[in-house]
């Protein structure tokens, strides 16, 4: 196995150490933040160590690339984005606090995203539509490297997937932003041009994200272990149950234990380094 090191500062003693402490052979360049480690042994010194060095790791198969991929799939918010978009949207109903701590529950699993998602929409209700457009053009933004991760994912061949719990608002504009290949996320119910406080047909949670999951994996004739998918939250379970390979970016616990790698320091770039092969 290789080790992949990331960090957003990796020192040289560092790299030394995890390579003693995972008997490796060599120490590669990546980028400036990532480092190869090859034929490194799997120990939970190196998770200690990294632990303590704020460091991301991750033991990888030499052999696999990032073009042996054919999909890549992601959640929106607190992923691809660096906020919980309703949230934001609550903050212009002045009900911030309220609609938060309801995130929250539903991020550690300690509620359902169906139950979540219904009561937090419903605190939105006489919120004119405007605001959602606010949201968008003052605080929608990117995850650190989410850019360059979709660029290296379409240069290999990957198509490229947002689900969301979220809203349609949303990643619908972040799909044609970015150049998405396919999207789904939860529709807003709106008349008079304001929030009605309820969501339009069945709700996309973890189970609706897998099942979206499992349809584009069908249309586009792949196996699972061609999927990549990258969540935080416990509605992501599901997704990342149905994907070859799944990414736990800057997640709660309950998903860093679920996934095959975690991600807690560095960008979403982060995510195609661990598939970087050396030429």
């Amino acid at each position: 196995m290789n080790l992949v090191i990331q960090g957003l500062e990796v020192s040289n003693s560092d790299l030394r150490a995890l390579a003693k402490l995972s008997h490796a052979d060599g120490i590669e360049r990546i980028t400036g933040q990532a480092f190869r480690l090859t034929n490194a042994t799997d120990t939970t010194d190196v998770a200690d160590y990294c632990a303590e060095a704020t460091l991301d790791f991750a033991f990888v198969n030499p052999d696999r690339k990032l073009s042996d991929f054919r999909l890549i799939a992601m959640d929106m918010d607190s992923t691809l984005l660096a906020i919980e978009s309703i949230d934001e949207i609550a903050d212009m109903h002045n009900i911030k606090p309220q609609v938060a701590a309801i995130t929250l529950q539903t991020m550690r699993g300690e509620i359902s995203f169906e139950e979540s998602l219904t009561r937090r929409t419903a605190l939105l209700q006489g919120l004119p539509q405007e605001a959602l457009q606010r949201v968008y053009d003052e605080r929608v933004r990117l995850s650190p490297g989410a850019e360059k991760m979709l660029q290296q994912a379409k240069i290999a061949g990957l198509k490229t997937m947002v689900i969301s719990g979220g809203f349609t608002f949303f990643t619908e504009r972040i799909k044609a932003r970015l150049g998405f290949d396919y999207a789904a996320a939860n529709v807003l119910e709106i008349e008079n041009n304001r929030l009605t406080g309820k969501v339009i047909g069945k709700i996309i949670g973890r189970e609706g994200k897998a099942q979206v999951l499992k349809q584009v994996r069908d249309e586009l004739g792949i196996q699972r272990e061609q999927i990549i998918a990258i969540g935080d939250g416990a509605n992501d379970l599901g997704m990342m149950g149905e994907a070859g390979i799944s990414i736990a970016y800057h997640a709660k616990p309950i998903v860093k234990d679920y996934a095959t790698y975690s991600i807690n320091h560095v960008g979403l770039d982060g995510v195609t380094n661990l598939f970087s092969r050396p030429d």
